[in-house]
């Protein structure tokens, strides 16, 4: 029925190699650890290159299964990776799929955390029907940042 896209940038004062590392190339192992909302990411097929599908499961009780996402791009010289949402109850009825592009640069002794998410919907939609995913999204951002600040030889 559509795309909306929508685009925002976070700042962090962490470097973009740490917050790659920990957000995008080892969130399977890093992520269940910090949020109890998550049980489990795991590998459904490939090692996490282009074409890689992760699962990530939710605990019992939770209001979503599980979902699955397909690495599309990853360039871990550049610090960015392209993937997308391609299966699971979180898709609901109204969406087809959800792609995402992530790229991580440097600010000062920080970074800037650049993110374009494109909704293919099956129907028509208002943005803020996503808000809650968006802002589920921007909770684990910050879980992880916290993370890092605390330990910063993680990753390092």
């Amino acid at each position: 029925m559509g795309v909306h896209t929508f685009t925002q940038e976070i700042t962090t004062p962490i470097a973009p190699a740490r917050m790659f590392k920990a957000l995008i190339v080892d969130s399977h192992n890093l992520v269940p650890k910090l949020m109890p909302s998550i049980k489990s990411i795991e590998f459904v097929e490939g090692d996490g290159g282009v074409g890689s599908i992760k699962q990530t499961n939710f605990p019992e009780g939770s209001h979503f299964k599980y979902l699955k996402h397909r690495i599309d791009a990853i360039d871990h010289n550049n610090y960015s990776c392209k993937y997308t949402l391609i299966e699971g109850d979180v898709l609901g009825d109204t969406l087809e799929s959800i792609s995402y592009e992530v790229k991580f640069e440097a600010s000062g002794s920080g970074s800037v955390c650049k993110m374009t998410s494109h909704y293919h919907s099956k129907i028509e939609f208002k943005d803020e029907d996503i808000k809650a995913g968006k802002d589920k999204a921007m909770g684990m951002y910050k879980v992880v940042e916290e993370y890092l600040l605390a330990n910063p030889d993680a990753y390092a």
